[in-house]
């Protein structure tokens, strides 16, 4: 699956928590997210710099920050779930992040298998 057959997959499920997702989708959302993620960061910590020298509550920048985050953090929860339920394992496995450095290690891992073939338990095989 090519970057832009990806984004035009991902962006029709971006919520959704069923179904399956390639690898190649699951990789490219992700990579995508992470420079977007890094971006985001990085202009609002430029701005939180402006606006920590001058007198201008920036509130409402920190609130605005949780938002975009808590939406990258849904996207990627959703991507992961389909990419999970590709290789025939629950989307519940995500929580696994609550057990920081091994967690993660793990769903690295499980992210990495192969797509089961054919149809599974969550839906038919998605197009590679």
């Amino acid at each position: 699956m090519t970057f832009g057959e990806a984004m035009k997959s991902g962006a029709t499920n971006l919520t959704n928590f069923t179904g399956r997702s390639s690898r190649s989708a699951f990789w490219w959302w992700y990579l995508l997210l992470f420079i977007l993620s890094i971006v985001v960061l990085s202009g609002l910590g430029a701005v939180l710099g402006v606006l920590a020298r001058g007198d201008v509550p920036f509130a409402g920048l920190a609130i605005w920050s949780q938002i975009v985050a808590g939406i990258f953090q849904l996207l990627i929860i959703g991507v992961g779930c389909r990419r999970l339920h590709d290789s025939g394992k629950s989307g519940w496995l995500q929580l696994l992040l609550l057990l920081p450095p091994i967690g993660l290690l793990i769903l690295i891992i499980l992210w990495l298998l192969p797509s089961t073939q054919g149809d599974n338990q969550f839906g038919p095989k998605p197009a590679s």
